[in-house]
């Protein structure tokens, strides 16, 4: 660990992990939903978790791009991306389906012209569903090979509030300095719709898009009480230049009856989320009232319900913009004021206590680098064993 970020990975809890995921989909049923799938950002949390969705619910053939890094030493083994990757391609070959994994920069325009040929070549020539779950804090200009640095920082105002040091299981108050001018439109480019944009034209001028081809991009808005710090902050700016870009995608797809839809997620368990300012903590406070409430999602149970109830069934949830809104159980007003009771009476002596969703929280994090996973049974490794692997 450092700070809030896994350093460690275990492959053979990722390779459980990922079958825990497939085997909840399978559980419950398959559903209609689209055959030939871009993943954009598939290796982990909600891309993952729709790759996961989309195979093994709807029997979709699929293509992931992710950035990971495989094994160099006993010490460093990697990244839980490159192992999810590869046991969910074995998985999915097993089933008769194809996982094509390309691990390179999503952002450059030589993945994108390999992306297209691939489809065009070896992928049947078109695809219905185009998911852009990028999650970068780093993007190289396609065009000027400029490294851009995103930020995660309010905006116009100091933010204080309370977070929690993983690392250090301590309880602490941290202060939020504003972004300026140009760390707000590095972010944008960053982590805006921009990419997502380049992603749809270059795929619509190649003329590997179905008719009817849906694209999703996943989005958080949040409540008040974590508006000063997301909301109102870098990441909210680029999440509303994402709505932006949808619309212009909208136009873009109007020929071949395409859409662009914006689908506000919950708060989940993630890589980012984990380092977001005072994120851990309302994620504690929410977790705890969900889970008492049985509406607790974790990632695989939220992108789910995402694709096999709302986007491709019979109970969507649109809001005034267009907007698919599976957040609605974490935005429910009762949810809130019980959220925000319980944070206020969080503190360094109880906030890894069972008045709080700490232990979920844990639980979940470590999850994603293939620890504490239900079901793990240990394997005798070497590291040759895991440089052979094939993504």
């Amino acid at each position: 660990m450092r700070g809030n970020v896994s350093l460690g990975v275990n492959p053979i809890g990722c390779k459980q992990e990922v079958q825990n995921q497939i085997n909840y989909v399978k559980e419950q049923g398959s559903y209609d939903g689209p055959k030939k799938v871009l993943i954009i950002g598939a290796s982990s949390s909600y891309g993952l978790a729709t790759r996961i969705s989309l195979a093994f619910g709807a029997g979709a053939d699929t293509v992931g791009i992710s950035f990971e890094k495989g094994p160099k030493s006993e010490r460093n083994l990697g990244t839980a991306g490159w192992y999810n990757n590869i046991y969910f391609k074995q998985a999915a070959e097993k089933e008769g389906l194809i996982a094509k994994n390309f691990v390179q920069d999503a952002f450059s325009h030589e993945t994108k012209q390999e992306v297209i040929d691939y489809i065009n070549n070896e992928f049947g020539g078109k695809i219905d569903l185009v998911v852009y779950s990028l999650a970068s804090g780093v993007r190289m200009d396609p065009d000027t090979g400029e490294r851009i640095h995103s930020v995660i920082k309010s905006i116009g105002q100091e933010v204080v509030g309370p977070n929690v040091n993983i690392q250090k299981q301590e309880f602490y108050e941290q202060t939020l300095e504003p972004a300026t001018a140009e760390e707000i439109a590095d972010t944008v480019k960053v982590m805006g719709g921009e990419d997502w944009l380049l992603w749809m034209k270059a795929l619509k001028e190649a003329d590997v898009l179905a008719e009817g081809v849906q694209t999703v991009n996943y989005s958080y808005l949040g409540s008040d009480l974590n508006k000063p710090y997301y909301g109102d902050g870098t990441l909210g700016r680029a999440k509303a230049d994402c709505e932006l870009k949808a619309t212009e995608i909208n136009k873009l797809l109007t020929d071949i009856e395409g859409k662009a839809t914006i689908v506000v997620a919950t708060a989940v368990t993630t890589k980012a989320s984990s380092v977001i300012p005072f994120f851990p903590v309302y994620c504690m406070g929410l977790y705890r009232v969900m889970a008492d409430r049985g509406i607790h999602e974790t990632p695989i149970m939220h992108q789910d319900r995402i694709y096999r109830d709302m986007l491709y069934g019979d109970h969507p949830e649109y809001d005034e913009k267009g907007r698919l809104r599976p957040d609605s159980w974490e935005l429910d007003p009762e949810v809130q004021a019980e959220t925000e009771k319980l944070i206020e009476k969080i503190n360094a002596e109880n906030f890894n206590s069972d008045l709080t969703g700490y232990d979920i929280f844990i639980k979940e994090y470590a999850n994603l680098s293939g620890f504490q996973v239900d079901g793990y049974e240990e394997e005798d490794v070497t590291l040759e064993d895991l440089k052979v692997l094939e993504y």
